[in-house]
């Protein structure tokens, strides 16, 4: 059995994004793994539909990234995704950021919740909730 590759999507790096060293300024790290978060939820169907009727919806409660090695303008990066569950309210979210050569540039770790938006607390099972609101797992991952 293979293992599954995870959610990715390519961003390029722009000029803005630079700090005064000239490499790409630490916020816009978690900024191209939010991108990818939401190309992922969008792409497994969470981003709409059984999760807004649900009235449920994703919460960011920690994120932690490890930098590696640096980004300069004009590069192109591949930005992995995938949802990881176990027990309890929370999940995650791995994301890795890759230059074009294969070099890992971060690793960005995020603990999210699914709140009940009418409640405004974190649901039990995430994993389950997702499931029963259509959002395809093969896809998110977990």
């Amino acid at each position: 059995m293979t293992e599954r590759e995870p959610f990715r999507v390519q961003i390029k790096v722009r000029q803005y994004e630079l700090d005064s060293l000239g490499h790409v300024n630490h916020a816009v790290y978690h900024q191209y793994a939010e991108v990818a978060r939401t190309s992922l939820a969008e792409a497994a169907g969470a981003a709409n539909g059984g999760l807004d009727a649900a009235r449920l919806a994703t919460v960011m409660l920690e994120s932690h990234i490890s930098f590696r090695r640096e980004l300069r303008y004009g590069e192109v990066v591949d930005v992995t995704c995938e949802a990881k569950f176990g027990e309890g309210k929370t999940f995650r979210m791995d994301s890795n950021i890759y230059k074009a050569d294969g070099t890992l540039s971060a690793e960005i770790t995020c603990t999210l919740g699914l709140m009940d938006l009418d409640r405004r607390k974190l649901v039990a099972e995430p994993r389950k909730r997702f499931a029963e609101a259509g959002v395809d797992l093969n896809i998110f991952g977990g």
